[in-house]
């Protein structure tokens, strides 16, 4: 294991806790750079609808893992671990601190564990994809429970990737999808995890102002442009919490404000499901996003797992 002044800090938690901002603090404060853990920020062009900091907010900090994939690719953890890892072993070989942040959940415990996947068959993999447009996350949840009723129950039955990609493993492997999931043990590099939460009706504020702002600020010529490149074509882009929904509003399905309360509903639901998650994880140490001293707070934090405050 790395020495106590090398190992990277993982900044994760809920959406609109204050993460991104936490994470440019300690990157500031400890010469780090930034490496994105959050799966929609690996888009290009999907800026406003996944409150991607530009590049004039990143304060001269070198950021990692953004804008690597067009909206046509299918992001996969698998290929996530794989290049985060090459990163990371990057930047402390420079003798730099790696900061990893972001909420996507799988992504952050294939990249903290030691997570083997399962091999990837694109026809089986298109099969249930297929189920999936045709037939809703109902058809595929009905499918998952018939093939895995443990997994039925763990997965969220409106999160139709994750459906999808048990219902892959399951056939390929004849194993259950829990068969192929990580052991929480000592993290990877000895990464410092910190969580940032927030009182959940000031987070639910925090989510519906963010949520009208995106709508006011372009989201939906975001999407406009996004589908002349492509984004209808794409598995996993076009499935992204606000991005869905202003699709299904362009295609005369709902009108913009059903668009934007459905946003909403399922950011809220979804920030519900990533603190249930990390919760469950007693290696997070949990800082509250509300603390006016808040990288202050962060820090010592870091210190007490043995490192020289800076």
């Amino acid at each position: 294991m790395t020495g106590p002044l090398d190992r990277p800090i993982a900044v994760v938690g809920p959406t609109a806790t204050g993460k991104s901002d936490l994470a440019l603090d300690l990157a500031q404060e400890l010469d780090g750079e930034i490496v994105n853990i959050d799966a929609m920020q690996l888009y290009r062009g999907m800026d406003v609808g996944t409150a991607k900091l530009s590049v004039a907010e990143r304060r001269g900090i070198v950021h990692h893992l953004l804008d690597v994939l067009d909206v046509t690719e299918t992001a996969t953890v698998a290929a996530y671990q794989e290049q985060a890892c090459a990163i990371v072993d990057d930047i402390l070989a420079r003798g730099r601190m790696p900061v990893i942040v972001g909420g996507s959940m799988m992504y952050v415990q294939a990249l903290l564990d030691d997570w083997a996947f399962p091999a990837t068959d694109p026809d089986i993999r298109a099969k249930w994809e297929a189920l999936l447009d045709e037939r809703g996350v109902v058809a595929v949840h009905e499918a998952l429970r018939a093939a895995d009723p443990v997994a039925a129950d763990t997965i969220l039955p409106t999160d139709g990737r994750r459906m999808v990609r048990a219902l892959e493993v399951v056939e390929l492997t004849g194993q259950p999808f829990a068969a192929s999931a990580p052991t929480i043990g000592e993290p990877r590099w000895g990464t410092t995890i910190i969580g940032v939460d927030r009182e959940t009706a000031a987070l639910d504020a925090r989510i519906e102002l963010r949520t009208a702002t995106m709508f006011e600020t372009g989201l939906v010529d975001e999407v406009k442009a996004l589908i002349d490149l492509g984004l209808r074509d794409g598995q996993t882009a076009k499935r992204a919490i606000g991005y869905a929904q202003v699709l299904a509003y362009l295609d005369g399905e709902e009108d913009l404000a059903y668009a934007q309360e459905r946003t909403l509903i399922g950011t809220r639901r979804y920030v519900r499901r990533q603190r249930s998650w990390f919760r469950r994880d007693p290696r997070v140490r949990w800082v509250d996003g509300a603390d006016p001293d808040l990288a202050s707070t962060t820090l010592s934090q870091l210190d007490k797992t043995g490192r020289t405050p800076q």
